[in-house]
């Protein structure tokens, strides 16, 4: 089989975004290093120098929930020997964190199936080191989750080694043929559930994390809740939904996220649809969240914020929005409402928290949160008084 032949194979994305891949290669001998079994879904994530840092976000994600893959390890030599629960702020959650390579499979039971690349650099592209340690997980039968803007099916090199190795590459940021994509129809007002928007003051800035928390516990309460992934992380966590925004040509942006809504209340016959948001609206360096807004038609809006951020995540000399002002831009850009902030608690203390709560009710007006150090259960209420009609769905409470 020639190069250019192996080239040609490439699955497409379904209905639900997933990912184009490099698929494998049926060859006249016995692959060099895989089973015969059916993989698992083990998985060893690389975050050198990064995790539980900003540029970490995607490894941040994946240890704090996976529907996906079973986390064994994490690579990031810094602060190898450590807990990756605790490095988050939480408690232990038994995933230990690795200094390279070698020792993530030394102390893996079995060989595990994934190699995540957890970093989510600004430049979006590989080091020659990164290239390097790649080739290395693929010669050890490790597929490869990739979820920068570099795509790796379209590397001859790697293509050759997912050969050789008789292993896949997921590109998960690879958007689909100009051909398939979808532009913006106005079909959006077929969606009749409540649409909430979680969007930010900035970029990693805890969007996902609340979009996740608040999904789990509106299903947790009787409320059916679908949530529509709109970056990389969110779609390797798992989403059933979702597409990796940034990576999509402009004009489909809008088209594409309408879709996905749409094939989700159709199959899902959810009682509320949360869209997970990306950068901020204010930011220069980012349309992410117009296009959000555009494609969602938001019924409502939730913006997340860090008191104690001064500048914008990997902008200096940037100072942060305050809440006022994206509240402010939101609803000037968009026939939508904020519903209620959440805080990113960063370089905050407890009482510090408690402050920030208690001053952002009272010169917004609406509920506050922080949906990792304050009861879940907020976050519901704030729903549930935005849209009282939700409250005849709810079935339970969770303490």
């Amino acid at each position: 089989m020639t190069m250019n032949s192996q080239s040609n194979h490439l699955q497409s994305a379904d209905s639900k975004n997933e990912p184009i891949i490099i698929k494998k290669f049926k060859v006249p001998v016995p692959p060099p290093t895989r089973s015969t079994s059916i993989k698992s879904n083990t998985a060893i994530i690389y975050c050198e120098g990064n995790f539980g840092d900003i540029d970490g976000k995607t490894a941040n994600g994946l240890v704090r929930h996976s529907e996906k893959y079973k986390i064994l390890s994490v690579i990031d030599s810094e602060k190898a020997g450590l807990d990756a629960g605790e490095v988050l702020g939480g408690p232990p959650n038994g995933i230990p964190i690795c200094s390279d390579l070698t020792e993530a499979l030394s102390i893996a039971s079995n060989p595990p199936s994934f190699f995540i690349f957890g970093i989510a650099p600004s430049s979006g592209m590989l080091s020659t080191y990164e290239r390097g340690l790649i080739f290395e997980a693929m010669s050890h039968g490790m597929d490869i989750v990739n979820g920068l803007h570099e795509f790796l099916t379209e590397d001859p090199a790697f293509a050759a080694a997912c050969f050789k190795y008789d292993v896949t590459i997921l590109d998960i940021r690879k958007p689909r043929d100009k051909k398939d994509l979808n532009l913006f129809s106005g079909r959006i007002a077929e969606v009749t559930c409540p649409r909430i928007a979680v969007l930010g003051t900035d970029c990693a800035i805890g969007k996902r994390t609340t979009a996740t928390i608040l999904t789990q516990i509106l299903n947790a309460r009787g409320i059916k809740a679908v949530m529509i992934g709109t970056g990389q992380t969110g779609i390797i966590q798992g989403a059933q939904y979702g597409i990796a925004l940034d990576a999509v040509p402009s004009q489909f942006c809008a088209g594409e996220l309408e879709n996905v809504i749409i094939t989700a209340f159709k199959n899902e016959n959810p009682d509320v649809i949360i869209v997970e948001g990306q950068g901020a609206l204010s930011h220069p360096a980012f349309s992410t969240s117009s296009f959000i807004l555009r494609g969602t038609c938001p019924s409502g809006v939730i913006l997340q914020h860090a008191p104690a951020r001064i500048n914008r995540s990997d902008f200096d000399g940037m100072p942060m929005p305050t809440p006022h002002s994206e509240i402010k831009l939101i609803e000037t850009f968009s026939d939508t409402k904020v519903m209620g902030l959440t805080l990113n608690h960063e370089n905050m203390t407890d009482s510090e928290i408690d402050t920030a709560i208690i001053d952002f009710e009272n010169s917004l007006g609406i509920p506050v949160t922080d949906a990792l150090n304050k009861p879940a259960d907020i976050l519901v209420e704030m729903v549930l008084a935005f849209f009282p009609d939700l409250i005849e769905k709810e079935t339970g409470t969770v303490n």
